[in-house]
C-alpha cells in the first residue's frame, strides 16, 4: 500500500529521526518547531503509524546498559510452517523482530531481556515449542552507523 505524505509529513519524519525532546511535554515542544499545535503532531504521528508509512514510533533502549540482553536469532523454518512459527515466536514478549530471509536460516528475529538470563529460557522455549533449533548470535561488538532516511 502507497501512503501519500504531505510536505509537513515529510518534516515531521525527517525533522524527528534520531532526537526527540525530553521535557515535560515533549510533544508540543517538537510540534513547535514544526509551527503546529501538540494535538496535530500527535495526531498525524499516529497516521502515519496507522497507515504504515512508519512500523513505529518508539524510543530505542540499549537493554544492555538497563541491565538486559540482547540477542540475534537464526531458524531453519520450512517453508510450510513458516507462518506458524512465526505466531510461535511472536508470542514471546522478549521477540522485538522477526524477518524472513532466503537464506538456510529462514527465520531471524532479536530477543530483548530485562536479565541476561532470560534470553537463554526464551531461546529454549521455543525451541521446545516448535521443536527447531534457536541459533543465538550474540554481539560480540557494537557499532554505531546514525542511519538517517529523508524523504
Amino acid at each position: 500500500m502507497s501512503v501519500e505524505l504531505d510536505g509537513l509529513d515529510r518534516r515531521i519524519v525527517n525533522g524527528l529521526q534520531g532526537g526527540f525532546p525530553l521535557s515535560e511535554r515533549p510533544y508540543a515542544e517538537a510540534a513547535e518547531a514544526f509551527g503546529i499545535a501538540e494535538d496535530e503532531l500527535i495526531a498525524r504521528i499516529d497516521r502515519l503509524v496507522e497507515t504504515g508509512a512508519l512500523s513505529r514510533f518508539a524510543p530505542l533502549f540499549n537493554a544492555e546498559r538497563l541491565g538486559g540482553a540482547v540477542c540475534l536469532c537464526g531458524m531453519a523454518v520450512p517453508a510450510a510452517r513458516f507462518d506458524a512459527v512465526a505466531e510461535q515466536v511472536n508470542a514471546h514478549s522478549e521477540v522485538a523482530h522477526n524477518y524472513a530471509r532466503e537464506h538456510a536460516l529462514s527465520m531471524w528475529f532479536v530477543l530483548a531481556s530485562e536479565r541476561p538470563e532470560r534470553i537463554e529460557e526464551v531461546a529454549a522455549a521455543i525451541e521446545a515449542e516448535t521443536g527447531l533449533t534457536v541459533y543465538r548470535l550474540p554481539k560480540l561488538d557494537e557499532y554505531y552507523i546514525g542511519l538517517k532516511v529523508e524523504v
